[in-house]
């Protein structure tokens, strides 16, 4: 499986070190191995995603093991739930995969027992995919936008989805009948500790139900533990989240100056099967 070009939606044709289409729209891989399918006029900033300095406290924060538990049980659900053959060459997409982390994971696991499985990750961020694709030879990285999936209709066996938003209607398009979604959402009591530093009133997480759109609910689990790090490691875990904004220059310095630091880590896995039927247009 290959790419389709962002731009018309034909197939992309791989010669040396550059994607084609019939079109003639050209995409070079870059030198780390990623290709970038992100073009300019579907950018709304210069840079999107998140930047060097999100990306690297990110990587820091989880290279310390404190989201493994995660990881390990998103890994074994997933592959548990693909609905495959011996000898399938099984083909995944990790949606906003960042620098790799989980893509890897499921990778190293899934080639175990299917060696020909194609394992795609995807984030807008080229920053984060530059470094994914310098670390991480097992897999294929591609900046994109998670709204325009550069997957050809019904060529996915299953989607992952950590935190990262997407299109119901593009999900739809590419995962083929019976394929899987499995998403990863913060539970009621996700990072709770942390989110009573910045904010007044502390509002619990609710657990979103994203059936429909061509999709049945399979099964939904919780995972729920504590963490216990030191300062410096809860401020990179502050940094990689979306309310590090709110937080005040002296709630992240007191945070950073703590000997210890224990926090929630709550979250909800989900798992939706696409169905065999085309959904009804409205």
């Amino acid at each position: 499986m290959s790419y389709q070009c962002p731009i018309c939606h034909a197939p992309l044709h791989q010669n040396q070190q550059r994607y084609s289409c019939v079109n003639n729209h050209q995409f070079d891989i870059a030198k780390e191995g990623y290709v970038n399918l992100m073009p300019v006029q579907h950018k709304h900033s210069k840079d999107p995603g998140d930047n060097k300095e999100m990306m690297q406290a990110r990587r820091r924060f989880l290279e310390q093991g404190y989201y493994n538990p995660m990881r390990e049980k998103v890994a074994q659900r997933y592959i548990e739930s693909l609905s495959l053959n011996h000898g399938d060459e099984p083909k995944i997409l990790d949606i906003g995969c960042g620098e790799g982390f989980y893509t890897n994971h499921i990778a190293e696991r899934l080639t175990a027992l299917h060696p020909q499985a194609g394992i795609y990750g995807l984030d807008i961020s080229k920053t984060a995919v530059r470094y994914a694709a310098k670390r991480y030879k097992n897999c294929h990285f591609c900046v994109a936008s998670s709204h325009r999936l550069p997957f050809a209709d019904e060529s996915l066996d299953g989607v992952l989805r950590i935190y990262a938003p997407c299109k119901p209607e593009e999900l739809q398009r590419c995962i083929r009948p019976g394929g899987l979604l499995m998403t990863v959402t913060p539970a009621a009591r996700h990072l709770y500790q942390l989110k009573e530093l910045i904010y007044q009133e502390v509002h619990l997480h609710t657990d979103p139900d994203e059936s429909g759109h061509g999709f049945v609910l399979e099964s939904r689990e919780n995972l729920h533990y504590t963490m216990d790090m030191r300062g410096e490691q809860a401020h990179d875990l502050l940094q990689m989240t979306p309310f590090a904004w709110r937080a005040s220059e002296s709630v992240k310095a007191e945070l950073h100056s703590r000997t210890s630091f224990q926090c929630e880590a709550d979250f909800t896995l989900t798992i939706y099967r696409k169905t065999q039927d085309i959904p009804e247009q409205a």
